[in-house]
């Protein structure tokens, strides 16, 4: 059987079906926007991560150090009177020193993938026009774990390189700036003055455009050559399963190598700032909207406590505590709450099943269709569901406590 508390708070509500429904109205369409636009902006986070994480490589190890090391009179004579300054170190060649033992190293530890790549800028000529590059020696077999470039490969492939020593895989926009086509020679200049003859055997695009007309790729030992350092790489290129734990492999890595090794959340800590703030804006708008349609609560229980004054007196006089008389509007704003707050789940769901079917045709890319990102986890239900529970029940808490104080002898006494 139904508390004698619940069944008075029912019979009000009932009472009031317009004001009612206008409060239902208002926490069904803030709990509705607020999963949609959270189901929105968290998507649309994700999916830019998601992007960020599948174009760039997760671990990143360099051929420095996070800190520049000592001379060696410093670490000889930490307390010296007299300090040596200005010192220039010895020339020396660039890259990872013993770079296969290291590389074995990072492939013995678990769920990750590697690459040896040795990158440098060469100056490239055709037909009487120079432009600087940056070109990458790359194993084709293990470069293609790591990155996606594989997939924006458009004409040839990468494999052709291990068929042609002397092949160059450049992109798109290169091919457009120079006039270029599938099988034609480029000369390929570095700054200790090597000069090669390079064959186009592949052509990506990717989409950046300064990326295509800058990047190319060929053997890493064609690239060791050119740049003219032999048995040298200067990165690995580490790919992880789990993507977030690479701020702690690359910790670890760099304890154990040395080298300076940069997790794509480090590289990207000002990009992840901002999401937060943007998150933090989106919620308080959201969360906001809550807050109004709890007004409506407020107003509804406000003027029944006004309304149901001497009822009030009554009960207390029967023998309800003021406690009792709190827990009979509380009881009514929970009510409310609870059902505007599933109607807005339900409604929320409908929201979203209509931003799922809104596509969008991308500039410049005529065939290509993209759909609005959304994410459809169960916690952000819930967490819509906590904020509209909590702003029913202060909204109707603050009314519920001035009607436990009325005092009924007043109320009765002015009433004779």
């Amino acid at each position: 059987m139904m508390p004698l508390a619940l069944r008075i708070a029912v019979t009000h509500i009932l009472a009031r079906k317009r004001q009612t429904l206008v409060s239902l109205s208002g926490i069904v369409l803030g709990t509705a926007f607020f999963i949609a636009v959270s189901a929105l902006m968290r998507g649309s986070e994700q999916d830019f991560i998601r992007r960020l994480i599948d174009n760039s490589a997760h671990i990143t190890v360099s051929d420095d150090f996070r800190s520049a090391g000592l001379q060696p009179a410093a670490e000889r004579w930490p307390e010296a009177v007299v300090a040596i300054r200005g010192v220039k170190p010895q020339r020396e060649v660039r890259g990872i020193r013993n770079y296969r033992e290291k590389l074995r190293y990072v492939e013995s530890l678990p769920d990750l993938r590697v690459a040896p790549v040795l990158t440098g800028s060469v100056v490239l000529t055709f037909a009487g026009r120079v432009q600087g590059m940056t070109l990458s020696g790359v194993i084709p077999a293990t470069i293609a774990d790591v990155t996606t470039i594989e997939e924006k490969i458009v004409a040839g492939s990468l494999d052709a390189l291990a068929a042609n020593p002397n092949g160059i895989v450049v992109g798109q926009g290169l091919i457009g700036k120079f006039r270029l086509a599938m099988g034609r020679n480029l000369a390929v200049a570095t700054s200790e003055g090597a000069v090669r003859t390079l064959k186009i055997v592949g052509i990506f695009r990717t989409g950046n455009a300064a990326y295509d007309e800058t990047q190319g790729y060929v053997l890493l030992k064609r690239a060791q050559t050119l740049l003219d350092r032999p048995n040298r790489v200067n990165r690995f290129i580490i790919q992880l399963d789990d993507p977030y734990r690479a701020r702690e492999v690359a910790r670890q890595i760099e304890q154990r190598i040395g080298y300076k090794s940069v997790s794509w959340i480090e590289a990207s800590e000002d990009i992840m700032s901002l999401l937060l703030v943007r998150n933090i804006i989106m919620y308080t708008v959201v969360i906001a909207i809550l807050l109004v349609a709890a007004f409506g609560i407020y107003n509804t229980i406000s003027t029944i406590v006004m309304e149901k004054t001497r009822d009030i007196a009554i009960l207390k006089s029967m023998g309800f505590h003021a406690r009792d008389i709190r827990n009979i509007f509380v009881a009514e704003g929970v009510i409310v709450g609870l059902c505007g707050s599933l109607g807005g789940a339900l409604a929320g769901l409908g929201l979203m099943h209509v931003l799922g079917r809104i596509s969008i045709r991308v500039p410049d890319m005529p065939g290509d269709l993209t759909h609005l990102p959304l994410d459809r986890s169960l916690d952000q239900f819930m967490l819509a569901f906590a904020f509209a529970m909590i702003a029913t029940i202060v909204a109707s808490f603050l009314p519920a406590r001035k009607g436990a104080r009325v005092h009924p002898v007043t109320i009765l006494r002015g009433a004779t």
